[in-house]
């Protein structure tokens, strides 16, 4: 599904227009970013937490010089844990 299947089976579903439901969807997008980008959790509740996770710097290798080792820098990257309703419904 698609970001555009999604506006129009939202609209479809609220009985609104898809410009509508396009502006809701990027604002709520809009606000779950933000929030990241802050450092706090966005939790939707029955479906799930959006939250960021660290990874830490580390050695890579570089893979057209394998002999050749490159720094990888630390990074905050979003991560999804899906809620108990979003499983149980896909299972």
């Amino acid at each position: 599904m698609t970001k555009q299947d999604l506006v129009a089976t939202a609209a479809q579903a609220a009985g609104v227009t898809k410009k509508a439901a396009g502006e809701v969807l990027e604002s709520v997008l809009g606000s779950v970013t933000k929030s990241l980008k802050k450092g706090e959790n966005v939790t939707i509740t029955g479906f799930g937490t959006f939250r960021i996770s660290k990874r830490a710097a580390r050695t890579g290798v570089n893979p057209r010089n394998p002999s050749q080792k490159i720094k990888i820098p630390a990074m905050k990257l979003p991560a999804f844990k899906a809620g108990k309703s979003l499983k149980d419904a896909v299972r």
